[in-house]
């Protein structure tokens, strides 16, 4: 039995079909917004600016994440600063062990998706950012799907992609106060 040869038509639609599958794959991996929650003004006095934390403002929305980019062996993040201290920016004891931390321990908070609802807790990520690297022990959740309230201090939910670390850290990466990036800079990071 002789079969029918296939076209080049054929072979187009098989062409764009995988192609429209593999997208709606990749597009499906990526973090997208989970929603909004809308600012409000904190009480005077409570909203803690220090290392240039920014405070909720009424009736702006702010966006929220319940997820993160995907973890690899060269993750992009932002690194912000954070006092971990108690009277810090940090607000409350750390998430993983309802304690204080030392500002000259390197220790960070990771988005709501890479913290992993504990999980990394306790755990070591090494993050590599002006031509340096350090270990760091996760302590802490940056909260990416709550924010603007008495428990997140009156600041905005965390962005998806945040490794939010103590002044050890950045000192270890030899970014001084002084330095423009300091308190935001593009990193990498892996669990180390």
């Amino acid at each position: 039995m002789k079969q029918a040869p296939v076209n080049l038509a054929t072979y187009l639609l098989l062409f764009f079909v995988l192609l429209a599958s593999s997208r709606v794959l990749v597009d499906g991996q990526k973090c997208k917004p989970s929603g909004k929650i809308k600012g409000k003004n904190p009480p005077k006095g409570e909203c803690n600016k220090n290392n240039d934390s920014e405070c909720c403002e009424a009736g702006k929305y702010y966006t929220i994440y319940k997820c993160s980019p995907s973890v690899s062996k060269h993750t992009k993040a932002t690194l912000t600063v954070n006092s971990f201290e108690e009277g810090g920016e940090g607000g409350a004891p750390s998430e993983c062990d309802r304690k204080y931390h030392d500002d000259d321990t390197p220790v960070v908070a990771l988005s709501t998706g890479w913290f992993n609802n504990k999980k990394r807790c306790h755990n070591f990520i090494k993050i590599h950012g002006n031509g340096r690297s350090v270990k760091a022990m996760v302590v802490d959740e940056c909260d990416s799907t709550m924010g603007c309230d008495k428990d997140h201090d009156y600041q905005p939910p965390c962005s998806n992609n945040i490794v939010d670390a103590s002044k050890a850290v950045w000192k270890a990466l030899g970014v001084k106060e002084s330095d423009d990036r300091y308190g935001f800079m593009d990193v990498t990071w892996f669990d180390a």
